[in-house]
């Protein structure tokens, strides 16, 4: 079944907008290059037609003569095979090994460009290709004649990137969790064969026109040049982000099956791999996320990967196994999550009364947005919650993994002797976790003198009555109700005739990107129908955002990183609509309500 959904998933990625940047190269340098020439005259003029040069005198030098060895005709095959395990490693290993090693994790791109561009003047100046062979000269089964195309496959894989989709997302998380079982290794390399089979496919047609006509078959030299031109030409391109700009241009035709895969229940279950669900976490299930009292589900999972910690002395980090004895709470959050927002007083009531008590507070910090994995905005946006027990900086989301969580802000209780004794996913049940966090307390230690109850009061609004977060970015999008396809392709918006209830909708030239949305050039608009309390806006850049708020006119200041700025504070819930302006330089990542 993984083997399947792999090949189906990679298959769909093959043949989307994003193998158009390297197609050129695929078809010269992959293809043409191994045509066959079919008599014995055609390849003496093949090789004379290497050291052409200008006013077509067909002369080629001893070296060039050299270089214009016969082409492999399984060079398409190993060009192909060199971008499946390139692509298999550099997904599932990459990220760990170079962050293992300290270095930057676009390096292996770096080094990838680097290749191409070196295979390319190889191609177009055969010198050079004689200098780039020497150090294989010893190793007589590496030679070209044997391995064509392969450092070529290695370097294309590293450089290229697929959609995203549902299986690459799910492929993606694994790697960078460092939760690598067979079954992600099998994602992995059917995934990868997947979208190689359309490369293949062009190759082996590039190599079939180039038998076909004999222009082809009788200027092989020409056909190196060019493809070392072109694989030149891409590097260059790659170095400036051209072949994301070009991706734009091309309606994304494959979005509705891959829409169509991640909406597929069998689908979902079949690629909730990468650690999602291990030794440590399996009992997790006993456990109702609704309930009001205490249960048992098992020993509580270990906090893993994390990058850095603070809150603790001298940011060491804190083994829950240390622990035994007290009472933890580990509680997920990301800071410009308004739910972690509203959550956050009743955590920091129950630290500052019960930390004497025995009871020790983790704050598992796990990004929604790229931003929030500065550090410093972490501790800034924990300083402006008052948040004062220890952080868990998880960039990596490697203890969300381990937890299997799904939800900002989430609360897993722990007794003393390290067992999961109840789960809440989001916000409310603040005094049924209160009195199950007090019961746990006296269990540990039946002569503690516990303090008075907390009585921060609960502004958990009731989610019938409030329209739910809406995403702007393209990777998480929700609610848009307007009539355009919603798409990093799609430049263009219009508001619809009509906006239904809890929906935004776009106006103007807008650049989506995956996590936010920014005016291409002047302003552009945003108008929601809200229901809710309050409503707040992410936002980042430099600029002055207006909004129409039910008629009133309100003015933000944006200045600096993400961070959350408020459009209304009501006195109760109430439906409405508002209408922002948003000028060039903004970004403007999400609306959340209360």
């Amino acid at each position: 079944m993984l083997a399947l959904i792999g090949l189906l998933g990679g298959f769909i990625t093959g043949i989307s907008p994003c193998i158009i940047p390297v197609l050129p190269v695929i078809l010269f340098s992959g293809g043409m290059q191994s045509a066959r020439a079919p008599k014995a005259t055609d390849a003496a003029e093949t090789a004379d037609q290497a050291g052409s040069g200008a006013g077509g005198v067909a002369v080629a030098t001893r070296a060039e003569r050299k270089a214009a060895k016969p082409v492999s005709r399984w060079r398409p095959y190993f060009v192909i095979s060199g971008i499946v395990v390139s692509f298999t490693l550099m997904t599932l290993a990459g990220s760990l090994v170079l962050s293992l090693l300290g270095l930057p994790q676009d390096v292996l791109r770096w080094a990838g460009i680097i290749v191409l561009t070196l295979i390319g003047i190889g191609l177009m100046v055969p010198q050079v290709q004689h200098l780039l062979e020497k150090p294989f000269q010893r190793f007589p089964q590496m030679q070209t004649s044997k391995l064509q195309g392969f450092p070529l496959g290695l370097a294309l894989g590293a450089v290229y990137v697929p959609c995203a989709g549902p299986v690459l997302a799910a492929i993606t998380v694994a790697g960078a969790t460092g939760q690598i079982g067979v079954d992600t290794v099998v994602l992995t390399v059917s995934f990868a064969i997947g979208a190689a089979l359309p490369l293949l496919f062009f190759a082996l047609a590039g190599r079939g026109l180039a038998e076909r006509i004999a222009a082809f078959r009788k200027r092989q030299g020409v056909i190196r040049i060019v493809s070392g031109a072109l694989m030149i030409l891409l590097a260059l391109g790659l170095v400036f982000d051209l072949p994301a700009r070009l991706q734009r241009l091309v309606p994304d035709y494959t979005s509705a099956i891959q829409n169509a895969i991640a909406d597929n229940e069998d689908v979902q279950s079949a690629i909730q791999i990468g650690g999602l669900e291990n030794d440590e976490n399996r009992d997790l299930d006993l456990c109702d996320p609704g309930a009001t009292e205490l249960q048992e589900c098992g020993t509580a999972p270990s906090i893993r990967g994390i990058e850095s910690w603070f809150n603790t002395e001298g940011d060491q980090p804190i083994d829950l196994a240390d622990l035994r004895g007290q009472v933890v709470l580990v509680d997920f959050w990301a800071y410009s999550c308004i739910n972690c927002q509203r959550s956050a007083p009743h955590i920091n009531a129950w630290y500052d009364a019960y930390q004497d008590a025995g009871l020790e507070v983790i704050g598992v910090h796990s990004p929604e947005y790229a931003f929030e994995k500065e550090r410093q905005n972490v501790i800034d946006g924990a300083e402006a919650l008052g948040i004062e027990y220890p952080v868990a900086i998880d960039n990596n989301l490697s203890t969300w993994t381990n937890y299997r969580n799904a939800y900002w802000p989430a609360r897993y209780l722990i007794d003393a002797d390290g067992t999961v004794r109840n789960v809440h996913f989001g916000e409310g049940q603040y005094q049924e976790g209160e009195r199950m966090l007090r019961e746990l307390l006296q269990q540990a230690n039946p002569d503690v003198q516990l303090p008075p109850v907390t009585e921060t009061s609960d502004d958990t609004p009731s989610n019938a009555d409030i329209t739910p977060e809406s995403y702007l970015g393209t990777t998480k999008v929700q609610n848009f109700g307007g009539e355009e396809r919603y798409s990093t392709q799609t430049e263009q918006f219009s508001f619809p005739a009509e906006l239904a209830r809890d929906t935004f909708a776009l106006d103007g030239a807008w650049q989506l990107e995956t996590q936010f949305v920014t005016p291409r050039e002047g302003e552009a608009r945003i108008r929601l129908e809200y229901s809710g309390q309050e409503v707040r806006m992410v936002l980042a850049g430099e600029g002055t955002v207006v909004a129409e708020v039910d008629g009133e006119r309100v003015e933000l200041d944006v200045s600096g990183t993400p961070r959350s700025y408020q459009l209304l504070l009501a006195d109760g819930n109430q439906e409405g609509t508002i209408e922002v302006t948003v000028p060039q330089g903004v970004e403007a990542y999400s609306f959340t309500f209360g």
